[in-house]
């Protein structure tokens, strides 16, 4: 009886503690950016906004992009509970043809590791045929 009550006020402990715990969340606005069609040459910057839903001060570590063509810059500092961040994007528009490219967020969030798209397609611009 005694080894009983010492395991349900262990298990009790080790809940409570686990609900003392405080996590950061990140909740984006959107996981795709879309560029649609765009112009060789244009502004490649695009933004992921998000939220921290939790209850912890969020610490963006790092943020990889799956190519060179496309550069993720991340908040410097913590993003603290309720509060917005962004994560910028600057895709190579020199690129003709399609873009489909993942930019991975690693985090001190819930979700520590989160896969972003952006999609579109980079046209050269030269929608008039040549008569020459």
């Amino acid at each position: 009886m005694k080894k009983l009550i010492a395991i349900a006020i262990f298990i009790f402990a080790g809940v409570s503690v686990a609900q003392a715990q405080k996590v950061a969340k990140m909740e984006f606005k959107s996981e795709t950016i879309d560029y649609g069609e765009i112009k060789k040459g244009s502004d490649g910057l695009r933004v992921f906004e998000f939220k921290n839903t939790g209850d912890a001060p969020l610490v963006i570590e790092d943020v990889k992009s799956s190519c060179g063509c496309t550069v993720p810059k991340k908040p410097e500092e913590p993003i603290l509970p309720g509060k917005t961040g962004q994560i910028e994007v600057k895709y190579d528009t020199k690129r003709v043809g399609p873009i489909r490219k993942t930019v991975t967020v690693y985090s001190n969030a819930e979700e520590s590791v989160k896969a972003l798209k952006i999609k579109g397609v980079v046209t050269d611009g030269n929608t008039e045929e040549d008569d020459s």
